[in-house]
């Protein structure tokens, strides 16, 4: 397949590199003088992949209308702004894939919903999610994930010639489920900082285990599957998120918490702010998120606030 890669970070160069590795014909595009994709021009590194000569890096969109397949791999809150610099291509019958996490503040939308209210009706839209870093993928170290779509026949192409040893997809079952729930394992690998951050390592198992169940609320609530919470979208991606070195959002809060400077994009802190919203609109509480929240945007004190959830009142566990 023909395949144009928008967005050169560590994530996007790694899904062209990837897709190369499979036999694809890949272009991978960064805006012109952004530090990535100007650095890929020059060396065709970014310090975790080199990529191979059959990559056309590129810093212009002209020749998007030639891609049968459009990977997008941008910071969430961008994802519009990005739609609206396609516009002008008049892009039909093509393949998006959002190979990103969040969920846009100002609406509370997931993601592949903005990218189908801003393209053409004959476009197709999945969502490419689950555990990983480029790091270890690089190395040679499998994983699974996940690819889903409201369209059952480009879930099902996707998924099969994507497939290799490297990574073993799954076919997704539940859009909602699986957008909301990748999205919100951003918000508890920043919990999971918080605690990293004050020597309390030990308390992750409770954290995944709580953490779990209140976005499968949120997930039932919005009319998804609340199982899909405990699957590769979410529960599947902790070890990735909240145990990782790799794991910008762990790191992100380990560094509130010490005081050091973060220079990585850290999707949870977005994620956390629009969760609210999303909280407030299905009444659903979600303790450990709406915590953080006040940690990052509220200035609440982290160790207590964190002392607040252990003080919450006793019930039974299911």
């Amino acid at each position: 397949m023909k395949i144009t890669v928008i967005g050169c970070g560590r994530w996007g160069s790694f899904i062209g590199w990837y897709l190369d590795s499979i036999g694809n014909q890949v272009t991978l595009y960064g805006p012109k003088g952004t530090a990535d994709i100007a650095r890929f021009q020059k060396t065709r590194s970014n310090g975790i992949l080199t990529m191979p000569d059959s990559v056309l890096l590129t810093d212009s969109l002209k020749e998007i209308a030639q891609a049968e397949v459009i990977v997008i791999s941008v910071p969430s809150q961008i994802l519009r702004s990005l739609m609206a610099e396609l516009a002008p291509y008049h892009l039909t019958n093509k393949i998006f894939i959002l190979c990103m996490k969040g969920i846009e503040i100002e609406t509370g939308k997931r993601l592949s919903e903005i990218v189908t209210e801003n393209t053409d009706t004959s476009n197709r839209v999945a969502v490419w999610i689950g555990p990983g870093h480029p790091q270890e993928f690089v190395k040679g170290h499998p994983n699974c994930m996940v690819i889903d779509s409201i369209d059952e026949q480009t879930k099902i192409k996707l998924v099969d010639s994507f497939s290799s040893d490297l990574i073993r997809f799954y076919y997704g079952a539940d859009l909602i489920g699986n957008e909301i729930g990748a999205a919100a394992k951003n918000v508890i690998g920043i919990a999971a900082g918080l605690l990293d951050g004050y020597g309390l390592g030990a308390l992750k198992g409770a954290l995944m285990a709580r953490g779990t169940k209140e976005v499968a609320r949120l997930i039932k609530a919005m009319g998804g599957n609340e199982l899909s919470a405990y699957g590769l979208c979410h529960l599947g991606d902790y070890e990735a998120t909240v145990f990782s070195p790799f794991s910008h959002n762990r790191r992100f809060g380990e560094a509130w918490v010490t005081k050091e400077k973060f220079e990585g994009l850290a999707e949870g802190y977005y994620t956390v702010k629009a969760l609210m919203g999303l909280c407030t609109r299905y009444k659903v509480e979600m303790p450990i998120s709406q915590g953080v929240y006040k940690i990052l945007y509220e200035g609440a004190n982290a160790k207590e606030t964190l002392g607040e959830l252990f003080s919450r009142s006793i019930k039974s566990e299911l």
